[in-house]
C-alpha cells in the first residue's frame, strides 16, 4: 500500500513552481484544489494540424471534453520533461521531440465532478506525422484539426473543451 500511495502523489508548488510538498492526486483536486505541477502537450503534423483527444468518460474530472494531445501531472520523484515523453507514449502510443513553449497558472472547477484543477502548467509542443495509437483508458476519440477549424469550433462550442486547453491553445496557435 505504501508504494501505491507514493505513486499517486503529485507535486504541490508555490506560485513560482517551487515544490512545497506532495498530495494524493485526487485529494489535490478537492476543496477548491491545491496548486500543483502539471504539463500539457500540443502535437502538430507537418501540415499544421493539431492533434486533439476527447478525454475518456471514465476520467475523474472533465470527462468527455476535447483537449490537447496529452495532459498530466508529474508524480513524486518524476521530472519534467522526461515524464512528458512517458505520458505521451502511455496516452497516444508514440513519442516525439518536445520543446518547452511557456508556463501558466489557472484554476477551473469541473461542474460534474466538483473537482478543481489548480495548476502550474508547463506547455510543450511537438511534431508527429505518424498514426497515433490511443489508449482507450485515456482517450475516447481523437482527430487532427486545422487551426482555423479549431478556432471556429472553440468559439461556437467552448463548453466542449477543457478549460486549460482554451487558455493554452490560443497562445500555442499564436506562436505558430
Amino acid at each position: 500500500m505504501q508504494a501505491e500511495d507514493s505513486f499517486d502523489q503529485i507535486i504541490l508548488v508555490d506560485e513560482s513552481d517551487r515544490p512545497i510538498g506532495f498530495e494524493r492526486k485526487l485529494r489535490a483536486h478537492e476543496d477548491g484544489g491545491k496548486l500543483h505541477r502539471a504539463f500539457s502537450i500540443f502535437i502538430f503534423d507537418d501540415s499544421g494540424r493539431m492533434l486533439l483527444q476527447k478525454r475518456a468518460m471514465r476520467k475523474y474530472h472533465f470527462a468527455g471534453l476535447w483537449t490537447n494531445a496529452c495532459c498530466s501531472h508529474p508524480r513524486k520523484g518524476e521530472k519534467l520533461p522526461e515524464v512528458a515523453h512517458v505520458r505521451l507514449r502511455e496516452e497516444f502510443g508514440f513519442d516525439t521531440t518536445l520543446r518547452k513553449a511557456f508556463e501558466f497558472t489557472y484554476r477551473a472547477t469541473d461542474p460534474t465532478s466538483g473537482l478543481t484543477e489548480h495548476e502550474f502548467d508547463h506547455v510543450y509542443v511537438g511534431v508527429f506525422n505518424g498514426e497515433p495509437r490511443p489508449n482507450p483508458e485515456e482517450i475516447d476519440e481523437w482527430r487532427w484539426v486545422e487551426a482555423d477549424e479549431l478556432r471556429a469550433w472553440v468559439r461556437k462550442h467552448a463548453g466542449e473543451f477543457t478549460p486549460w486547453f482554451k487558455v493554452a491553445a490560443k497562445r500555442v496557435l499564436r506562436s505558430r
